[in-house]
């Protein structure tokens, strides 16, 4: 068994080079054995084509980054401080991994639908875990209105997924313009857009 587990990440770190500087159409099966010397039959073995190699790389990509993204919020102590690292950390780890959906641009939106059902397999792990810290936030008095929790996760998840769409099929990455942008989206969840006046009277 380890022999295959070790076989079948060989394959996957070899494919995901081999994707990132041909694109998905121009890669090849026998590309990819060549690059793991086995042969065509052996890659067949444990993937039945092309597609599902490629499925596989994404997937472990998508894998990596959700664990990666879970340590790096267990760090911090405030429900604050953690929503604050969880999008800011997943935004900018995203725009490193961008350098591997950028070299399959074209082949990326003509698969929209088909990264996007690959994707959509951590959705509902994510909205789950914004959940638990906006109800962590609520319960320690850090957060004050938290009154429908699943719908505001909900929420955050689309707007971070509005902003990392175009930083995916961009052609220049700017790291400062992203940060801006999640910047400013982080005031808008902590301090909202209505200006508050102390002075008004309420009767």
């Amino acid at each position: 068994m380890k022999k295959i587990d070790e076989n079948y990440n060989k394959i996957l770190h070899a494919a995901r080079d081999i994707f990132s500087r041909f694109g998905f159409r121009k890669t090849t099966m026998d590309e990819i054995a060549k690059a793991v010397h086995m042969g065509k039959s052996s890659i067949y073995y444990y993937f039945p084509g092309k597609e599902d190699v490629f499925k596989a790389v994404v997937d472990k990509e998508a894998q990596l980054f959700r664990e990666e993204l879970i340590r790096k919020i267990s760090t911090e102590k405030t429900a604050k401080d953690k929503l604050h690292t969880y999008i800011m950390f997943r935004m900018m780890k995203l725009s490193e991994l961008a350098s591997f959906y950028e070299a399959i641009r074209a082949d990326y939106l003509s698969h929209f639908s088909f990264i996007e059902e690959i994707r959509s397999k951590y959705d509902k792990e994510e909205s789950h875990l914004i959940q638990n810290i906006l109800i962590e936030g609520k319960v320690k008095g850090e957060f004050s209105s938290v009154d429908e929790p699943e719908l505001a996760a909900t929420a955050i998840a689309i707007a971070m997924k509005g902003l990392e769409y175009p930083l995916l099929i961009s052609e220049k990455k700017d790291d400062r313009e992203l940060m801006k942008r999640i910047e400013k989206l982080l005031d808008i969840l902590f301090y909202g857009i209505v200006k508050v006046n102390n002075n008004s009277n309420n009767n």
